[in-house]
């Protein structure tokens, strides 16, 4: 196939302008790219596309990370751990308290792309297997960069690690504080914590719960509704009521001469395939429909690749929502394809000619969840409600972590997690 570099590298340049820069300089470490070079950034466990990204401190899960380089050759990567507290932030131990040897190792795992039009390297990294073994439980970022420039962080991804020291129980229902059969779901956690680790059950202990794994729906619970000896009861807390959201939408991508499920048309517009997807139509006024999605997960797929992490070629992706203008917020197209972040990338224009809203971004071939979300200019939340509806039935996931956070101590532990599926 012939490769059109010089054009598709301006073309990627011009049409994101990520910060590139430092990522210590964060101060809440999240998911991102920040070069536009780099794409497809996924991470699973034991090559599990829908796990959520905890592993065991025991090391007998694997967790591998995967991303590629629009370029024709392999750059010589690096990769290290930074140990995080409970909300994300750096926490103030030393590479040697959480890191076993080295805090760093080269990723040599790669491949070239083969018969795309785009051409692309495929990365691997595992875990433990090739370097960087966590000692202790927490979060932690992985952090990519050039070994010639440590500074300089090219993408980095999110991950914790569980002791597996404790248990939790936990049910998602929509008889809920706020209406029975509603627009919200409630969550309800019993969690059981050793009596040698001599913790205020009161006060030391954190519950994380996040809707979809997505990031800007995290409730923080410091305090349970009782303790029963060694049992904490999380119920009839109004953070953990949910508004219900709807069912992910999909397309498919896998064949790039032929339109697939939500598909309009596709056609190939030097230097790369484009997918025109069907125009999307509101939903917050219709019913609610049954549908089994990967919760706004994605999974990489060429019909014709016996190894789709080389053989999938990248697409420009058209998105189209009929939608009237919103004012002083904008709306995002969200779900794993843009790691769950709100920027350039992913922020829809809207035509005040056409009364449309469109996005334009670059994706692998593959099968896609995605939704649509407005988020008020100042909010730290974006709500798929205006667009998507609230539904009761919707079979949301929601991911609980439990924090130990002593008196004095310099870092949160993770004393376990739990990802359960509401079901009507």
């Amino acid at each position: 196939m012939k490769f059109y570099r010089p054009l598709v590298t301006l073309f990627i340049l011009c049409i994101y302008c990520f910060r590139v820069g430092a990522a210590e300089n964060e101060t809440i470490m999240s998911t991102r790219i920040f070069n536009p070079l780099f794409r497809t950034l996924t991470h699973t466990v034991d090559d599990n596309f829908m796990s959520v990204p905890v592993i065991s401190l025991d090391g007998t899960q694997q967790l591998c990370f995967s991303f590629d380089e629009i370029s024709d050759e392999r750059s010589y990567l690096r990769c290290r751990l930074i140990h995080c507290n409970a909300d994300w932030r750096p926490s103030p131990l030393v590479e040697s308290e959480y890191v076993d040897g080295f805090n760093e190792a080269s990723i040599e795992d790669f491949g070239y792309s083969s018969n795309t039009f785009i051409r692309y390297v495929n990365y691997r990294f595992c875990l433990g297997a090739e370097g960087l073994r966590p000692l202790i439980s927490g979060n932690y970022i992985w952090q990519v960069y050039d070994e010639n420039d440590p500074d300089n962080v090219l993408i980095q991804a999110r991950f914790c690690v569980s002791e597996d020291s404790s248990t939790i129980f936990a049910e998602a229902t929509s008889r809920t504080d706020a209406g029975v059969n509603d627009e919200y779901q409630q969550v309800f956690a019993e969690a059981a914590v050793p009596s040698e680790m001599n913790a205020n059950l009161y006060s030391d202990l954190l519950l994380v719960v996040t809707q979809n794994d997505r990031p800007d729906t995290s409730r923080f619970i410091t305090r349970p509704m009782r303790v029963d000896g060694n049992k904490i009861i999380y119920d009839h807390i109004n953070d953990l009521i949910f508004p219900a959201g709807n069912e992910y939408r999909r397309f498919e991508t896998v064949r790039n001469d032929y339109p697939g499920m939500g598909v309009d048309s596709t056609r190939y517009s030097a230097p790369l395939y484009h997918a025109y997807l069907t125009p999307a139509l509101p939903r917050d006024e219709r019913p609610y429909i049954y549908d089994e999605t990967q919760k706004g997960r994605y999974k990489i797929d060429e019909y014709n690749s016996t190894d789709p992490n080389l053989g999938a070629d990248y697409i420009m992706t058209h998105f189209t929502l009929d939608f009237p203008q919103v004012m002083e917020a904008d709306i995002f197209v969200e779900g794993d394809l843009t790691l769950r972040d709100y920027t350039d990338l992913n922020k829809m224009n809207y035509d005040s000619a056409t009364g449309l809203y469109s996005v334009d971004i670059p994706l692998k071939q593959g099968s896609y969840n995605y939704q649509y979300v407005v988020k008020g200019k100042n909010d730290k939340r974006a709500h798929a409600a205006p667009v998507e509806g609230n539904h009761f039935q919707t079979l949301n996931e929601y991911n609980l972590y439990l924090y130990l956070k002593l008196p004095g101590s310099r870092a949160d532990r993770l004393l376990c997690s739990r990802t359960i599926t509401f079901r009507p």
